[in-house]
């Protein structure tokens, strides 16, 4: 696993290198009228009338359409298709934790498989849900052990 310290998303994101890809959280029918969601449609080429998938310099996971157990589907997608697609950098925003109303420790888990991903950058958010303290601890111990 690689550090995740390195791999945090910029608090703000206003533009994107040619090879990244903005990840969102949206709704089924793919109306992006606020949030991450509207800054994927305004600038980033989020489709409107699409809420899933790569679309643009995006990629768009629904989360306003039931529960977490529902959503898992789609965050399974994203992380298979992140996996396929090395040669993109995909920002992960805080899917969800915006107008869905989901708390960072609920949708920070479903994205544990990222973890093996070198590919995706995380929100600093979702740090202490992603990799639990004991392993951060033993993380920066191994670090300080290899320099």
């Amino acid at each position: 696993m690689d550090s995740l310290e390195g791999r945090i998303i910029p608090e703000w994101i206003e533009t994107l290198s040619e090879d990244e890809v903005f990840v969102f959280g949206s709704n089924l029918e793919g109306m992006h009228g606020g949030g991450a969601a509207r800054m994927a449609y305004e600038r980033f080429g989020a489709v409107w009338g699409r809420g899933v998938g790569r679309q643009g310099q995006c990629y768009a996971i629904p989360t306003m359409h039931g529960g977490l157990d529902v959503i898992k589907p789609y965050v399974d997608d994203f992380v298979e298709y992140a996996r396929c697609h090395p040669e993109n950098r995909f920002l992960l925003t805080r899917v969800g934790c915006g107008i869905a109303g989901f708390a960072d420790r609920e949708m920070a888990p479903l994205f544990a498989a990222v973890l093996d991903l070198p590919n995706v950058y995380v929100p600093r958010e979702w740090l202490a849900f992603l990799v639990p303290q004991g392993c951060q601890k033993a993380d920066a111990g191994q670090a300080k052990l290899d320099a």
